[in-house]
């Protein structure tokens, strides 16, 4: 970690005497911290602490002449390996995510081409509330990373989630990004995401839930890591990450054929809510009510795609599937396991309100190994955690 720089942003909140800690585990791990102390935070901290730990003189003013001439808030957003906002407040994060530039941090924010890593910290009420989990959503899809927060008892008498993580927790999220590599570098990845649709006429289809949210952050995550990634997609209203090849599909028979097609391939993470049956015979035309009732739906199986890649001649070396489940998710995970025939299954319950169709998610990865469970976070941070342990489980 030496040499490495780290920008630092400390809003306004009480979990803002954790900065000073977070600063004194960085210099002594040899990274240099540049802080930017916003007005509020500078209610609950003085510049003269950040200044004394980070050896580095404080920012607060976006209008001062004096901070301009040396150090303009365009190179400041630029000079660090990294850019911490901790605490990030409810505040600062609407500003980030809706791209307001009012003061020194949030125009940093703005202007920055670096990574960014927020570590969340507000009461359970304005964590929970809709606006800030839109701008979560938002911020994680834009690339900023995540730790936290953690649930407990709060300042404020609540108790929930809401608390800013840890300094060791922060200082180790740190520790990833600023030694990020791309161990995937020169491997394929195939990840189905999203729904398939089975027609029953030209107008009627069958299918299931899904937003395809989970799929893409699990696409874009392995495409971070250096991997060359295949999505293969149900419909969807998303639109492709960034370096990934998206193949555009309809059916389970066009997910399958399309992910046969890509193969070989290093890995495959079968993500996408395939429809288990579609109508034996697909009408011409649309089929019209009439006097006779609901016409009678002749079903068939559609083709199981996690199974078939797993006894695929050129099977992947991991292959992975999701079970998306309303009750005893673990058990049903682990028969699944064995039935398909793959190396892990990451399941999780979407009878929790918010888990379908939503931003957050908390899984339980299935092995044979036994079972890690996951607590419930934004789906870009389950993705990135799963892309990193997929890249482990390959070296």
């Amino acid at each position: 970690m030496d040499e490495k720089r780290v920008l630092l942003i400390v809003g306004g909140g009480i979990a803002a005497y954790k900065a000073l800690e977070l600063v004194r585990r960085l210099r002594k791990a040899g990274v240099a911290v540049r802080p930017i102390l916003t007005a509020a935070g500078a209610q609950f901290i003085t510049p003269l602490s950040l200044a004394a730990l980070s050896d580095d003189k404080v920012y607060s003013e976006l209008f001062s002449l004096t901070d301009e001439a040396e150090m303009g808030h365009i190179e400041l957003s630029r000079s660090a390996d990294l850019v911490v906002v901790a605490p990030a407040t409810a505040d600062l994060m609407a500003k980030a995510a809706n791209g307001l530039a009012s003061d020194l941090a949030s125009t940093t924010l703005l202007a920055t081409d670096k990574p960014v890593l927020m570590a969340p910290a507000m009461n359970v009420r304005m964590w929970e509330h809709a606006a800030t989990q839109r701008n979560l959503a938002r911020l994680a899809a834009d690339g900023v990373a995540f730790v936290g927060p953690d649930e407990g008892a709060m300042a404020c008498g609540e108790f929930g989630a809401g608390r800013m993580a840890e300094p060791e927790a922060i200082f180790q999220a740190i520790q990833g990004l600023l030694q990020a590599s791309r161990p995937l570098a020169g491997k394929r990845a195939i990840v189905t995401a999203g729904p398939t649709a089975e027609p029953i006429d030209p107008v009627r289809v069958i299918t299931n839930r899904s937003s395809g949210k989970q799929g893409y952050a699990i696409a874009q995550a392995l495409a971070a890591l250096g991997a060359e990634v295949v999505l293969v997609s149900g419909p969807t209203a998303l639109p492709a990450p960034a370096g990934v090849k998206r193949v555009q599909v309809e059916t389970a028979q066009d997910m399958l054929s399309a992910c046969e097609a890509a193969l070989p391939a290093e890995i495959a993470v079968c993500v996408a809510a395939v429809a288990d049956w579609r109508p034996e015979a697909v009408g011409a035309g649309k089929i019209k009510k009439g006097a006779g009732g609901p016409p009678t739906l002749a079903l068939v199986e559609t083709p199981d795609i996690l199974a078939s890649l797993s006894k695929d001649p050129r099977r992947p070396r991991l292959v992975i599937g999701f079970a998306a489940e309303t009750d005893a998710v673990e058990a049903h995970a682990k028969a699944k396991l064995g039935k398909k025939g793959c190396d892990w299954i990451v399941a999780n319950d979407v009878s929790v309100e918010g888990t379908m169709g939503g931003d957050l998610n908390a899984v339980a990865i299935v092995t044979v190994k036994g079972v890690e469970r996951w607590e419930r976070a934004p789906k870009a941070e389950v993705a990135r955690r799963l892309a990193q342990r997929i890249a482990e489980e390959l070296a």
